[in-house]
């Protein structure tokens, strides 16, 4: 699969801007770029200048000047790709862009496809898999925590989870295939007791990456947070007042929000995926009806609730009030939930005082004078486990790794169920090939096959 073209691509977003970068990787990369190269110092040739060096010249098409550029160059296999690559720093016109890209496709070299950069950087061994998948996450981050969670695998995070443990694995599964050369003499090559301890930590490991992923992957796209509550409560102005603007309809008529309305907010470096839903109440009005059904399935899905309530309304039925609270514990009884009273800034010091005596862990704001509102934030962010990523502790968030880890701890329970079983060595020593095989497709290891690299570096961009 290793290419021997030479590939071009714009590494900066397309459009105006002051600078752009153009890539180029393979053998002759530098070679091109030289011969349409003059440098401000006469006699320069960038064959001759050492890697990780920039230089001052233009680039001529038959005598004509195209631009002022700074090329970079990076000598194999001390390179992003592990090939000859140059960059480019040109002016921001896109008529240069293309001008210059042009012009090295009349010279040989090719677009690059999605990715392609990258996709050389693993085939050329310059970073596994996960990292390399790592990379696009890193470009796609939009909060410190997503950020932090893909450096650190681009930085070898489950690679170096996983690379110990499937050598070992490796060494026993030698050991039992030469024990299988042996049948016959009953003879025993591998140390059953440490075999078993073995795979009791592999086991223990890849529950707990599997265990992360829920964590991992609502950090990556927002951690999901469902606003329910009668109608009228105040959901949609809590929601207008989180992200400063006025992204739902607000108004006195009970029902208005009969559609879920998202938006996301970064609070302390974590994504929190706002979810306003319809007023949850007996009606009979049918689109209303489908609006309620929605918001449950909501709150379902999201990782946090938050329960508003109309602080003016609970001295008049408290009781209700706590009977509905219990309700929604019970409906969700795995999930964090905030009771927030809303329009407090009506209320009075005793009733204040009666509220909070009342509820456990109550929150008390006003969505409209948005008073309780930085409370309501750091209440959110200490629900989230963050101890996690300041440990810089190994969070899975790729569902493709999430799938292979299930399937090796699946491979790994049968191995552990054959030791139990004393069952002959030849039938569980495939269980073992099987983890082996499903640890190593996470990092490339194993034979990736070529579909599957497609689809990865698909997503990516074209420059990278």
């Amino acid at each position: 699969m290793i290419q021997n073209d030479t590939i071009i691509a714009l590494a900066t977003p397309s459009g105006v801007g002051a600078i752009s970068v153009i890539r180029l990787s393979g053998e002759n990369a530098i070679s091109l770029v030289d011969a349409n190269f003059k440098s401000i110092k006469k006699n320069k040739t960038l064959k001759n200048q050492k890697t990780h060096t920039i230089h001052l010249g233009h680039i001529i098409e038959h005598n004509i000047l195209l631009d002022e550029v700074l090329v970079s160059v990076f000598k194999n296999p001390n390179s992003y790709t592990g090939e000859n690559v140059i960059e480019i720093s040109c002016h921001g016109s896109s008529f240069i862009q293309q001008e210059i890209i042009q012009l090295f496709l009349q010279k040989g070299c090719r677009m690059a496809d999605n990715g392609e950069f990258t996709m050389r950087a693993f085939l050329n061994g310059k970073m596994d898999l996960s990292q390399a998948e790592a990379v696009a996450d890193v470009i796609a981050s939009n909060s410190a925590a997503s950020h932090q969670m893909a450096i650190q695998q681009m930085r070898g995070g489950i690679a170096n989870e996983l690379k110990e443990l499937r050598a070992q694995l490796l060494d026993f599964a030698a050991l039992i295939e030469l024990e299988l050369d042996f049948s016959g003499e009953d003879v025993e090559f591998a140390d059953r007791t440490k075999f078993k301890e073995l795979v009791a930590k592999i086991t223990f490991v890849l529950k707990r990456l599997i265990d992360s992923f829920s964590f991992g992957n609502a950090m990556k796209n927002g951690i999901p947070v469902a606003i329910i509550g009668e109608p009228n409560v105040g959901k949609s102005t809590l929601l207008n007042t989180l992200l400063n603007e006025e992204k739902a309809i607000v108004s006195d008529i009970a029902g208005t929000t009969r559609d879920a309305i998202e938006d996301e907010i970064i609070i302390d470096g974590v994504a929190f995926r706002f979810i306003d839903t319809a007023g949850i109440r007996e009606t009979e009005d049918v689109i209303e009806s489908i609006g309620i059904k929605k918001a449950y399935e909501k709150a379902d899905n999201a990782q946090l609730i938050i329960f508003l309530i109309d602080s003016n309304k609970f001295s008049h039925s408290s009781a209700d009030f706590l009977q509905e609270i219990q309700t929604i514990k019970t409906r969700f009884p795995t999930k964090r939930l905030l009771v927030v009273a809303n329009k407090v800034d009506t209320l009075s010091c005793h009733d204040t005082s009666i509220l909070e005596s009342e509820i456990d862990d109550l929150i008390l704001l006003s969505a409209k004078s948005k008073a309780g509102i930085d409370a309501l934030k750091t209440e959110l962010t200490s629900l989230v486990n963050i101890g996690a990523l300041s440990n810089n502790e190994t969070i899975v968030t790729n569902s493709r790794h999430f799938e292979a880890l299930n399937n090796a701890l699946m491979a790994i329970t049968s191995v552990q169920q054959g030791i139990d079983l004393e069952i002959t060595t030849d039938l569980f020593s495939i269980d073992i090939r099987e983890c082996l095989r499903h640890l190593g497709n996470i990092t490339g290891e194993y034979d990736v096959d070529k579909d599957i690299l497609g689809h990865i570096f698909g997503n990516f961009c074209i420059g990278k």
